[in-house]
């Protein structure tokens, strides 16, 4: 509208609009694939069209255990009321066909020897309240079984054997839900995003995996396991193909101390699915570097396993993880606000293989990030001493008592020469 009130003249708007879509061209980002497993350990998985459900009701316990907590919590609710009903109306049957709803006989109680099955059950509801006694086993003191009646014995038996196998399956499955093995899982963490540097001559694969709690995972272990979607030679797609690779650790036994942050590292190797792929080429890789944490909870005994996994997008090239852990009062400290940051450090741009068939490469790039480090340094040094040399030309300016007099001097010969003091 400004180059239409003849404000602004209409080629300069043109011109202005064509430079800002040179500057900042636009870029179509690639959809995203989907995850195979979340950042969280999540498996990205949904199962369908399942034919045969009664699988599930031959195992189940662990099908309770694996329900939702509002469900379990029905199902709990539900078993014991249903089983109160159940077992009250056998009550009120047994105290029927023995007579003891008859309202005749309580004129006939005092007058001859009458025993009821069992005593102040005269309803319903009183039914319902003696089952509830029996199978919780409270007793208030007015209702209360006799000797007269078999059948009522043989009830009772048979209501307390239900009972204990409600209460150890419902209490077991509730227990089992508060301790299941992925909630100590949750404060075992990994890095945002995983680095490729050189380490020992190698080119590495690294992430750093840490445990908040005091309380140690026993014999913990990692595994890496790459996912990426394969063609065979013989032309079948094979979406999900999960490859495991090596994990660098010098203890032969393959666990791992978690007793403080530690970055676990991965050599890029001929066994290694990332041994063809170059800085330029993991961009455009789709696979998916799935991370395994295994071990044994030390308070509980129970195994628990958490998991995460990092996209070519998440992958750092040529970085590498800061320290985090310091002796401060003879106590190893860890902050973990550095947990996942990384500093730019010099590492060839080239595949491994590239690496291993020309390690002059690593040489070169080696010489070149010492050479930018020494003139880094050199221009910090300059730059400190003209700040200096500025700092103190200022103070000279802006502090007269700070300049230097002239002083004169006579010669005998009568000539004066000046000369600074």
């Amino acid at each position: 509208m400004l180059a239409r009130k003849s404000i602004i003249p209409e080629e300069y708007v043109l011109a202005r609009i064509a430079a800002e879509n040179l500057r900042k061209p636009r870029i179509r980002d690639r959809p995203r694939k989907a995850r195979f497993i979340a950042k969280n350990g999540a498996c990205n998985l949904a199962h369908k069209n399942i034919r045969e459900q009664g699988r599930f009701l031959q195992d189940i316990f662990t099908t309770l255990v694996d329900l939702k907590w509002r469900h379990t919590l029905v199902i709990f609710t539900m078993s014991f009321l249903c089983s109160w009903l159940l077992f009250a109306m056998m009550w009120w049957l047994v105290a029927f066909a023995h007579g003891d709803m008859d309202p005749s006989t309580e004129s006939t109680t005092n007058s001859t020897k009458w025993t009821p099955c069992v005593t102040c059950v005269r309803s319903f509801t009183s039914a319902f309240l003696f089952s509830i006694e029996v199978q919780v086993t409270i007793g208030f003191g007015g209702r209360m079984m006799t000797e007269e009646c078999p059948l009522a014995i043989t009830v009772l038996i048979l209501q307390n054997i239900v009972g204990l196998i409600i209460n150890a399956v419902m209490l077991g499955c509730i227990f089992m839900k508060t301790a299941q093995a992925h909630r100590r899982a949750e404060t075992l963490i990994f890095s945002r995003q995983a680095v490729i540097a050189v380490r020992n001559g190698k080119l590495c694969f690294m992430f750093r995996v840490g445990d908040l709690r005091k309380s140690m995972i026993i014999s913990a272990s990692v595994r890496i396991q790459v996912v990426k979607k394969t063609t065979t030679p013989e032309g079948e797609v094979i979406p999900i193909h999960q490859v495991d690779i090596p994990v660098d650790n010098p203890i032969e036994s393959n666990n791992i101390f978690l007793v403080a942050p530690l970055i676990i590292c991965h050599v890029i190797d001929k066994r290694s699915p990332l041994y063809d792929i170059s800085a330029a080429d993991l961009a455009l890789q789709d696979l998916e570097l799935i991370v395994i944490l295994e071990g044994v909870v030390e308070t509980t005994g129970i195994t628990t396993q958490a998991r995460t996994s990092y996209v070519a997008e998440e992958i750092l090239w040529g970085h590498r993880f800061v320290p985090i852990v310091t002796e401060e009062e003879g106590v190893y400290a860890v902050d973990y606000s550095k947990f996942g940051n990384t500093v730019k450090v010099a590492a060839p741009r080239c595949s491994a293989r590239e690496l291993d068939e020309k390690p002059s490469i690593l040489i070169q790039t080696l010489q070149k990030s010492e050479l930018s480090h020494q003139n880094s340094l050199r221009k910090r040094n300059s730059m400190r001493r003209n700040n200096s040399i500025r700092r103190s030309n200022s103070m000279r300016r802006t502090n007269p008592s700070l300049i230097v007099p002239k002083v004169q001097f006579i010669t005998p010969e009568g000539s004066q020469n000046s000369s600074e003091t």
